[in-house]
């Protein structure tokens, strides 16, 4: 497989993003992987590497673009805990820019030009995403759901807030199927907040799974992070490709 740099235009500007592609001559069903808030790196290329293996071309945009290409942070220290919190101050108002209608636009941008590639099957397309790219997913079915046959979050966060556009406030506009891999004892998704989440989805009729993986910290897939999970990771890749095999198979 190749992994690429490639630009998209947007009505925000040019979105940077990696383009990684299997081998022969597809076309391949598409998926997008949503970055978690450290943003593009070694760490997601592997991880797009790992299900383009299995038939899919994926593209991962850089969803923090606004700011500037990347990378936009240093990430040589990113496995000390002590690094986070000045990490965080610099992600946060890139992440704040990330409104519901930004992303939806993006989500648009980002479907737009896989739908203009030869290699790319027509039709809907599926996202992963972790972290604040879980939780994006979710606002990009919601925005684009004739777009997108499938979601999975994993430790996505603030999934549900009090604010009157939170996430789980829009999932009757969903029409395909969604997958939640929650982190254990994550701040940022609460059993309390999974809880209304899966009330939400129940009331709306929307296909779903939404699990909590005993024992994993939010962050659980990443492997460049202190809070990597090993097992919890290959239990989310299983969860990950079960669902992509039912509702955008390679064949």
């Amino acid at each position: 497989m190749l992994t690429t740099t490639v630009d998209i235009p947007t009505s925000d500007g040019v979105a940077d993003a990696s383009l990684t592609r299997p081998d022969g001559e597809g076309p391949f069903p598409a998926v997008l992987l949503f970055m978690d808030a450290f943003g593009p790196r070694p760490r997601l290329v592997e991880m797009a590497e790992r299900i383009a293996a299995r038939g899919y071309l994926v593209l991962t945009p850089h969803l923090f673009y606004r700011g500037g290409r990347a990378p936009l942070f240093d990430l040589a220290r990113l496995g000390e805990a002590d690094q986070r919190g000045a990490l965080f101050a610099k992600i946060a108002p890139l992440a704040q820019a990330l409104t519901p209608e930004a992303i939806s636009r993006d989500t648009a941008a980002y479907t737009d030009f896989l739908a203009a590639r030869d290699d790319v099957r027509p039709g809907p397309v599926a996202i992963t995403g972790y972290c604040l790219g879980g939780t994006n997913a979710l606002r990009a079915i919601e925005a684009h759901p004739d777009r997108i046959a499938a979601i999975a979050s994993f430790h996505g966060g603030h999934l549900v807030t009090d604010a009157p556009d939170s996430p789980h406030l829009g999932v009757a506009s969903i029409i395909g199927e969604v997958y939640f891999g929650h982190a254990d004892a994550d701040q940022s998704a609460t059993p309390e907040q999974i809880a209304t989440l899966e009330k939400a989805l129940d009331a709306a009729g929307v296909r779903y799974r939404s699990e909590v993986y005993a024992g994993a910290h939010h962050g659980f897939t990443m492997a460049d992070t202190p809070m990597f999970d090993e097992q919890a990771t290959e239990r989310h890749w299983a969860a990950l490709f079960d669902l992509l095999d039912r509702t955008l198979p390679v064949s």
